[in-house]
């Protein structure tokens, strides 16, 4: 345990430096003023939209532990892709199920999403055909989502409906033996007939971000920092969590959300605008904690017997990273830092995350 918390130190103390690069640490003056003119999330939104002829979004994002230089173990990868639209009406069935459960006020600022994606999920070495019960569970998850997003005066809500099935029919080992035959050097994965078991997963998530709770602005450049909470309910997934992202930047007036990750992550719709000037950028880092009451690629199946692993019950991830905006396209890139989420596990995982969203 302490071992954890030294490393997850050393990473935060990374975070923060890049957060800050550029003279934020500057913002601490005393002539430094929060910004009012901006407390009504809504309001902007609205007004960046109407802005905005362009109004759907189209986003790839890929997670790997290759892109942080680590080993192909763990958490190895993970790829979606995602439609968004804040002009498209939410499905009927979504927006019923949203109300009835969370409270959705959907309104003209509700962003509706629909997702594809497929995580992968690996031992430490793959070139061990024999089942490793000392070490995480071979596993894969093909999933989609519809998503919404909705804004308020001073805060935004997302919610989330996930199915998708984990097990062979996941696809993730021909999927893994495809790169590394044809895409990469890495060596051939040898165990994944002690996968997980073939079952259908369903996830209900709803995240909660103050974007506007704290904003400071120092010649030219803003300073945010914006907190959140998080809640996942499903055979999947089951975890409650929260915490915190700051970023730094350009304050060009223009509304730049969270890049998009693959869940648990950091909450972000991924929606930006394009600046007058054609271009823009942002550094963020941030830091997360959850308790897991639930994770199925560690507990295994939920109906029958399969492969485990003694699961640590909180997982905390520090992420750091920087987004780039040139006209109608957005690239970021994210490194994660996650800590041990299973006893056995001998060390943390790190991987990269890279995303590219186009406006269209």
């Amino acid at each position: 345990m302490r071992s954890d918390l030294k490393e997850f130190s050393k990473f935060l103390l990374v975070c923060s430096v890049l957060s800050i690069v550029g003279g934020g640490s500057s913002l601490a003056r005393a002539d430094d003023a929060v910004n009012n003119t901006s407390k009504n999330l809504r309001d902007r939104i609205a007004q960046s939209a109407k802005a905005n002829e362009d109004r759907s979004y189209i986003s790839i994002a890929h997670e790997n532990d290759l892109l942080a230089g680590s080993g192909d173990k763990f958490y190895t990868s993970g790829i979606q892709i995602t439609y968004f639209d804040i002009d498209a009406a939410a499905p009927i069935f979504m927006e019923r199920l949203a109300d009835k459960w969370i409270g959705f006020d959907v309104s003209s600022a509700t962003l509706t999403s629909f997702t594809l994606g497929q995580k992968i999920y690996t031992p430490q070495d793959i070139q061990i055909s024999a089942e490793q019960i000392h070490d995480r569970p071979w596993a894969g998850w093909l999933y989609g989502t519809v998503g919404l997003a909705n804004v308020y005066d001073d805060h935004v809500d997302q919610f989330g409906l996930t199915m998708g099935v984990v097990g062979p029919a996941s696809m993730a080992e021909p999927a893994q033996k495809f790169i590394h035959e044809y895409l990469s050097d890495s060596p051939e994965p040898q165990g994944w007939n002690n996968q997980i078991h073939s079952e259908l997963g369903v996830v209900l998530s709803w995240d909660r971000r103050w974007p506007v709770w704290a904003d400071m602005k120092w010649q030219g450049y803003k300073l945010m920092f914006e907190p959140n909470i998080s809640v996942a309910l499903g055979n999947v997934y089951t975890y409650g969590g929260g915490g915190a992202m700051v970023t730094f930047g350009p304050d060009r007036g223009s509304v730049q959300d969270t890049p998009p990750r693959l869940s648990p992550s950091l909450p972000g719709t991924g929606y930006f605008d394009t600046p007058d000037n054609q271009w823009n950028w942002y550094l963020f880092s941030g830091l997360n904690g959850r308790v897991v009451a639930r994770d199925i690629f560690l507990d295994g199946n939920t109906f029958r017997d399969s492969a485990s692993i003694d699961k640590k019950n909180f997982v905390a991830d520090a992420n750091a990273g920087l987004a780039f905006t040139l006209g109608d396209t957005r690239i970021a890139y994210t490194l994660v830092y996650r800590t041990r989420e299973f006893h056995e596990q001998d060390e943390p995982s790190v991987f990269g995350s890279v995303s590219l969203t186009q406006r269209f």
